[in-house]
């Protein structure tokens, strides 16, 4: 069974930088495709950044520049480090992962960024 778990979610202030973590297991295939949804109090959840298996990248247009994701396939391991966070990045963050057209997600770690 697929799990994922993230970790690295807490409050910070406004310009400051935080790296979130996502623990990936179950599975003995390579995920097509990894990286981070999020989900603001009152929003439909949406796309962070992504990363397929080759590298090629997906960012949200509010998060160029400011927002990496990466992966450690050694560790088993997906990462998003976000600079310079501004308020309205405030939401819980949700890892990704698809395998052979299946999607599965995490239960999601909370960041709160504070003016």
């Amino acid at each position: 069974q697929v799990l994922l778990v993230e970790s690295g979610g807490r409050s910070v202030q406004a310009g400051t930088s935080l790296r979130l973590s996502c623990s990936t297991s179950g599975s003995n295939f390579d995920f097509e495709v990894t990286g981070w949804y999020r989900q603001a109090p009152g929003k439909q959840r949406e796309l962070v950044a992504i990363r397929t298996y080759g590298g090629s990248t997906t960012y949200a247009d509010s998060v160029k520049g400011r927002f990496t994701v990466s992966r450690d396939n050694t560790r088993d391991m997906v990462y998003l480090q976000m600079n310079g966070l501004k308020p309205e990045d405030t939401a819980v963050y949700y890892c990704y992962a698809q395998l052979r057209r299946r999607d599965y997600w995490g239960q999601g770690t909370p960041v709160t960024v504070s003016s």
